[in-house]
């Protein structure tokens, strides 16, 4: 049975100071830091086949936290999207076996959030009304200023998706995504077959792992949501 298990990264620096963030490359903060760890020790046990993960730090920070604390992962190898080709067609050695590979991608990058990175969320109510940076947030389709809807970040999200994760999990393979609020709240949208509606009033914590079974057929035939307990 395939599994596949979506992280949203640890708290960030710019989550802790109210920032918008999008592609801003910040780092985790101290107790994103702490989410990572606690994650990373309630999936000890996991046998992940391989992982995925954005091009953006946090959410790279979160994956090796948790595999730092994995059982079965002794080493990993990075293969970034440019690299996939030069990387993949050697025929495997031997000592291949014990790599866990992470595939990185920008298509799992944060929403794109244009002129409003940077901003603290409660000066742009000050500056664009509360009203308009609310429709910017919680609307499906409407993009802020040079920036992207959840329906973009989806446009670029959903592919990758069905291009470069769902063939292991036809496999019965279990999968690992350390990635960000928006671009996985676009693949849950398509999982969990929830619409435009639906998603905009979803909310994806950190640090809280989301895991999905799916059965011989690629049909989703179960959802859980572990909890992690802080120490």
């Amino acid at each position: 049975m395939a599994r596949l298990i979506l992280v949203r990264h640890g708290q960030s620096i710019w989550n802790l100071q109210n920032r918008f963030t999008g592609w801003v490359d910040v780092s985790l903060s101290r107790n994103g830091m702490a989410e990572a760890e606690r994650v990373g020790k309630r999936l000890a046990g996991e046998r992940f086949d391989v992982a995925f993960t954005s091009t953006l730090i946090r959410a790279q920070d979160t994956l090796y936290e948790i595999l730092k604390h994995n059982r079965y992962c002794e080493q990993y190898v990075r293969i970034h999207e440019t690299g996939r080709e030069w990387y993949e067609h050697f025929t495997p050695a031997p000592g291949d076996a014990a790599e866990l590979k992470i595939y990185t991608s920008w298509r799992l990058n944060e929403r794109y959030y244009g002129d409003l990175q940077g901003i603290n969320k409660d000066e742009a109510r000050q500056r664009f009304g509360a009203d308009q940076v609310h429709v910017w947030r919680r609307s499906y389709d409407v993009p802020p200023p040079g920036g992207e809807s959840l329906k973009m970040t989806a446009e670029r999200a959903l592919p990758y998706y069905h291009d470069h994760i769902e063939p292991h999990l036809r496999q019965g393979e279990t999968v690992l995504v350390s990635a960000h609020g928006n671009s996985l709240r676009a693949l849950i949208m398509h999982i969990e077959q929830m619409g435009p509606d639906e998603i905009i009033h979803f909310e994806l914590p950190t640090g809280t792992p989301y895991i999905y079974e799916f059965d011989t057929h690629g049909n989703l035939s179960e959802k859980r949501i572990w909890e992690v307990a802080h120490d």
